[in-house]
């Protein structure tokens, strides 16, 4: 799928391409690559080395717990490891602050938003051989964590990193889709499976995306899009996406570039709702302003 050509440094989108696509399952190198989007000079060494020091803290709290040996012992151990003496909490006071999204932040100011709390969690917890998974759950992020000396997917627990680590029942999650869903999203146990490691930079990304678009930061959310892209080169939706920040950029070629591709590919597909329709037309408007400007130049 053809597009404008990137503006972020070629370094850091070919290094975050090649992290993000790495089969290493580890979360922090592509977040602190990220990172360096509002923080460019950003050097990950020492937030690596911060983990792995976290990581050999709890791994002695772990061996010396008498609550390793219960049910839930891990988790209960790393929930007061992170939660009470770390001090990590989410950050109900401003939850849509960039800084939220970009783990050299959260580790320094021991405040984020679930996905990134979930994040250093996981980065904690595979460090001492713990097995805790990411769950891209709609409007909340969530962790899993498997119950037992067998570990089987049906003797699972969530927790809520953004509380504490709660540890949450299936019963427990559909209330929470209900408060931040609705009738919107009907529950399904599908809901409840791991992420992958696209999926978490993926959801990384739209939330801070987001955020940027909201906040009216139109070259940092096109940004954001050239990572998207990076991860998966055939969303149609961050193609749009991109064009049409450029578009509010009046980057006129690239976002006439973008939009005319989007439209190609989109016309193919089998959304034939009324909102993609309305979308589709209010693009082509889009398109057709572009091509007059374009035109008015030559």
């Amino acid at each position: 799928m053809s597009g404008a050509p990137s503006l972020l440094p070629p370094a850091l989108l070919e290094e975050f391409t090649k992290a993000a696509s790495s089969p290493d399952p580890g979360l922090a190198e592509p977040a602190l690559l990220i990172a360096r989007l509002g923080y460019p000079n950003l050097d990950p060494a020492p937030y690596l080395a911060r983990l792995e020091e976290m990581a050999d803290t709890a791994a002695g709290r772990l061996a010396a717990s008498k609550l390793s040996a219960t049910v839930h012992g891990p988790i209960d151990t790393l929930n007061t490891y992170l939660f009470e003496d770390q001090g990590f909490a989410g950050n109900t006071a401003n939850y849509d602050d960039p800084r939220n999204s970009f783990l050299n932040q959260v580790l320094d100011r021991r405040t984020g938003i679930p996905i990134t709390l979930a994040l250093v969690y996981i980065e904690v917890a595979s460090r001492v051989g713990i097995r805790v998974d990411g769950v891209n759950f709609p409007g909340h992020f969530l962790l899993r964590f498997l119950v037992g000396p067998d570990a089987r997917p049906d003797n699972a627990v969530f927790l809520d990193p953004f509380n504490q680590g709660t540890v949450l029942t299936e019963t427990d999650c559909r209330t929470l889709l209900e408060k931040h869903a609705g009738d919107a999203v009907p529950f399904e146990p599908r809901l409840l499976r791991p992420a992958t490691k696209q999926q978490f930079l993926v959801r990384m990304l739209v939330n801070l995306k987001q955020i940027y678009v909201r906040m009216r930061s139109f070259p940092q959310g096109r940004a954001i899009t050239e990572l998207l892209l990076a991860i998966n080169p055939s969303a149609l939706s961050e193609l749009r996406d991109r064009g049409l920040l450029a578009y509010h950029l009046n980057d006129h070629a690239a976002a006439l570039r973008d939009l005319e591709t989007y439209l190609k590919f989109a016309s193919r597909g089998d959304d034939v709702s009324e909102e993609s329709r309305k979308e589709r037309t209010e693009i082509w408007g889009h398109v057709k302003a572009l091509r007059r400007r374009m035109a008015s130049l030559n």
